[in-house]
């Protein structure tokens, strides 16, 4: 894989190659300019993929070299990290508005320069999918599978896709639920904007109230420069809060104000700001339960649940393993350059008599070790290293003669289930289908399901 491409624009020797010799350090590849009219020379062709570039600058200073590169075509245009040491608000509200991604004062922190660099480029790479996705949108989110629990859920994808309302997906670990957000996301009408994900589970208490709504220096021990919070950095696009079932009551209270209100107050700010993004969010909990522990807020719920998307766990959608074993064969072997490869009929078997506590994520990584380790082109089910306490349990044997009957199995199998989870409401269970009711009633009367059921 090549290094990501940065260029260091600075009249100072000296911090070119500090910041040079750091960031080559880190693996990128970097290369220095002094001047603005420099910095415009070596852009065109998409030569660069992020720029820390100093305010101060002589000639032509760097506030318009921003307005320059944001004229250039997207494809080319590198993200922007200014660098000032005059620093002032005053300056980073123009900066940003210009559409630098981020605002770094002098002194500069390595720490900190190497984080905001790490959010740029990534910043980059999603912003260029999203474009690329606003004409296919299926071409890099696409949900895999043709079982009836996958095909119900491309429907609800569809048809939610467009809108603004407010989404929660549910489903275990692993099963898909942020490649679900992507997928709405890229299908949105603000497709081309960003799409801001935060792992709630992943960010220590005292500082996600930072990471979701920003900072001002000076706030609290350790901020030592403003922040920009991901509700502003996602502006105009999505935000998605995966695992939010993992977040404190006290960050709920703030969320459930920054739906509500689309407004927010950055930590050691005076003044709120105002914002326009939708909300998704995914838990692998039971919320109902959580609810019921005082471990989650009642009114945050019904905020985030205006549509709910269920994604199912592999072990119920057996039919598409083969679909998803092939696709990430497919994936891996073109990442790492290995020929093609080929799974046997014995090994998709040993794939479907596994239990999958893992989900897709845990076959995907199973795909990935068989293409690393495994030199054979075709893959026997002895290539699979599979928990043999973790096979499915037995199953009685084959009863349908076509294709046709194990659809409608399948399908009436999954209705079944989910009319059991909403207690028989039929109109409940519709919308976790993504079906009108009278589709529904339809469905129900072709297989033979009736009310009682």
């Amino acid at each position: 894989m090549k290094p990501r491409r940065i260029l260091v624009v600075d009249d100072e020797p000296g911090i070119r190659q500090s910041l040079s010799g750091v960031l080559e350090d880190e693996g990128y590849s970097v290369d220095a300019a002094e001047s603005g009219e420099a910095c415009l020379a070596l852009l065109p062709g998409g030569a660069f993929e992020l720029v820390l570039l100093d305010i101060w600058l002589p000639g032509i200073d760097g506030m318009d070299v921003l307005s320059r590169i944001q004229e250039m075509p997207l494809s080319e245009r590198p993200e922007v990290v200014v660098i000032s040491g005059h620093g002032s608000i005053e300056a980073a509200v123009k900066a940003t508005k210009l559409g630098a991604f981020d605002f770094l004062e002098k002194p500069l922190s390595i720490g900190k320069v190497l984080v905001v660099a790490k959010n740029a480029l990534d910043h980059r790479t999603l912003t260029l999918e999203n474009t690329l996705l606003k004409g296919d949108p299926g071409s890099r989110y696409r949900i895999i599978g043709e079982s009836a629990p996958v095909k119900a859920l491309r429907q609800q994808l569809s048809l939610m896709a467009g809108t603004n309302g407010r989404v929660l997906i549910f489903g275990e670990s692993g099963v898909g639920k942020e490649l679900v957000a992507h997928a709405l996301h890229a299908m949105s009408p603000r497709a081309a904007l960003p799409f801001v994900e935060v792992n709630c589970a992943a960010i220590p208490e005292e500082l996600i109230e930072s990471e979701l709504f920003g900072h001002r220096k000076g706030s609290f021990a350790g901020a030592m420069d403003d922040k920009t919070g991901k509700f502003q950095k996602a502006d105009g696009g999505t935000v998605f809060l995966d695992e939010v079932g993992d977040m404190s009551l006290r960050t709920q209270a703030k969320v459930l104000r920054a739906i509500e209100e689309q407004r927010f107050e950055p930590v050691g700010a005076a003044e709120s700001l105002q914002v326009d993004v939708r909300m998704v969010a995914s838990t692998n909990k039971n919320l109902d339960e959580e609810i019921e522990r005082g471990n989650f807020r009642e009114d945050l719920f019904y905020r985030l649940n205006v549509i709910p998307f269920v994604v199912p766990p592999l072990r119920e959608r057996l039919e598409d393993i083969p679909l998803l074993a092939d696709h990430f064969l497919k994936e891996f072997t073109t990442a790492y350059g290995r020929k093609p490869k080929e799974l046997t009929p014995e090994a998709y078997q040993a794939l479907r008599e596994y239990h999958w506590p893992g989900n897709v994520r845990e076959l995907k990584n199973l795909i990935e070790r068989i293409v690393i380790l495994n030199p054979q082109v075709r893959v026997d089910a002895r290539h699979i290293p599979l928990h043999p306490a973790r096979r499915q349990p037995d199953r009685p044997p084959e009863r349908f003669g076509s294709l046709q009957e194990v659809r409608e199995a399948a399908e009436r199998e999954y209705i079944l289930k989910k009319l059991e989870e909403t207690n028989g409401n039929v109109t409940r269970t519709a919308e976790l289908l993504g079906l009108e009711r009278s589709n529904l009633y339809r469905k129900m009367k072709t297989l033979g399901i009736g009310p009682k059921e």
